[in-house]
């Protein structure tokens, strides 16, 4: 999968036409590209005709159903991510989503910004993982040095070996040094929801990776409560 240019194309292919504008809408406003078609037949020429970074389709679909377009679109390419989105929350219908090799599988009706959230932590993973196949990034976080792909912070010939949850969480706050990420991009992106406990945790794992970095006064996590956490450097 290529991304293309500054901003990130998404293919949406809902029949709801209310609900495919009010995506657009929200989806653009936040910075990417998105492209609407109505039924499934026209959604998979689309995707030939011009490629997409992400596609969002809607299961229930006239003319060539939600899981028939993605799993041609799969052929077509496997690595481009895919959410399902579906009135129907059956575990069989789930299960056949993700053989087909979907990300993610939304219930409607949802939270267009727990979509988003969605969205960008898929497209997180799919970055992370094209940058661990074609290089090692180690991080510098002040006078720590972090490599995300040996889940280890070192500082002073120390190192010490982090969780995968505290990795991701660490990985989302450095990633973006000195700005603002959401609890709930957090929670969605390392537990996949967000929830009152899955926001207690993630304060603990916060003051967990808070106490690792305490040998760097120049270094810093504000929380700001209900809304999110900013890794500050001086």
């Amino acid at each position: 999968m290529i991304y293309r240019g500054d901003k990130i194309r998404i293919l949406l292919v809902e029949d709801d036409v209310n609900l495919g504008f009010l995506l657009v809408d929200f989806l653009e406003s936040d910075g990417f590209e998105v492209k609407l078609y109505k039924d499934g037949e026209s959604g998979y020429k689309g995707f030939h005709a011009s490629g997409f970074d992400l596609c969002i389709i809607d299961l229930m679909l006239p003319r060539m159903d939600g899981f028939t377009l993605a799993g041609n679109i799969k052929e077509a390419d496997p690595e481009v991510p895919i959410i399902i989105l579906s009135a129907r929350s059956m575990k069989e219908d789930k299960i056949k989503g993700f053989r087909i090799g979907i990300d993610d599988y939304i219930t409607k009706p949802f939270d267009e910004e727990e979509l988003l959230y969605r969205v960008k932590a898929i497209l997180s993973r799919t970055r992370q993982s094209n940058n661990a196949a074609t290089k090692k990034t180690v991080i510098q976080i002040g006078k720590y040095e972090f490599d995300p792909s040996k889940q280890q912070l070192s500082i002073n010939n120390n190192s010490q070996r982090l969780t995968l949850k505290e990795s991701q969480i660490l990985s989302l706050l450095s990633n973006r040094m000195n700005d603002l990420v959401k609890r709930e991009e957090i929670m969605i992106s390392v537990w996949g929801e967000s929830d009152y406990y899955t926001g207690r945790s993630l304060d603990v794992f916060i003051s967990k990776i808070r106490n690792y970095l305490k040998n760097d006064p120049s270094v810093k996590i504000t929380t700001i409560p209900t809304v999110g956490c900013i890794l500050e450097v001086e």
